[in-house]
């Protein structure tokens, strides 16, 4: 019976975290990512909020994304430009210092239905743990008393 209580357990930590496997893999942008000014202007227009933290130069943000990366030349113009990311960029990426996700305000509902969740979770397998050990406690003890004079 342990051993099932264990495999039931698992089975359920596995089933209450696989949903959030694919939460954590946002691709986070930086000046590094690009080559040219021109690319990485491209993806900070995208989305104006900057979550990728593209114009994050001295002085107040200015809407001009790495301004350290060079300028395309003419000669460049004509050559295709290998240097950008790729084309499927994230949608909600991961803000520092924020906590992640669209709002900081609060939590979504999703967040604390997997919380609850998980604790429910936890404080029935606690509970059950703690109840078998009662029970274990008191079958020794009730032999103890038995075998005694």
């Amino acid at each position: 019976m342990p051993s099932r209580a264990l495999l039931a357990c698992i089975a359920g930590a596995v089933v209450s975290i696989a949903p959030l496997a694919g939460t954590a893999h946002a691709q986070d942008l930086d000046c590094r990512n690009f080559s040219y000014q021109e690319d990485a202007q491209a993806v900070y227009d995208q989305d104006r909020s900057d979550p990728n933290r593209l114009d994050e130069d001295q002085g107040p943000d200015d809407g001009i994304a790495c301004e350290v990366l060079p300028r395309r030349t003419a000669a460049t113009l004509t050559t295709p430009a290998s240097s950008a990311p790729s084309p499927a960029l994230p949608t909600l990426g991961t803000r520092a210092g924020v906590g992640g996700g669209v709002s900081a305000a609060r939590p979504s509902g999703w967040d604390i239905g997997i919380g609850a969740g998980l604790t429910t979770g936890a404080v029935l397998a606690v509970g059950s743990v703690a109840l078998h050990q009662r029970g274990r406690l008191r079958r020794l003890v009730s032999r103890g008393t038995r075998d005694t004079p």
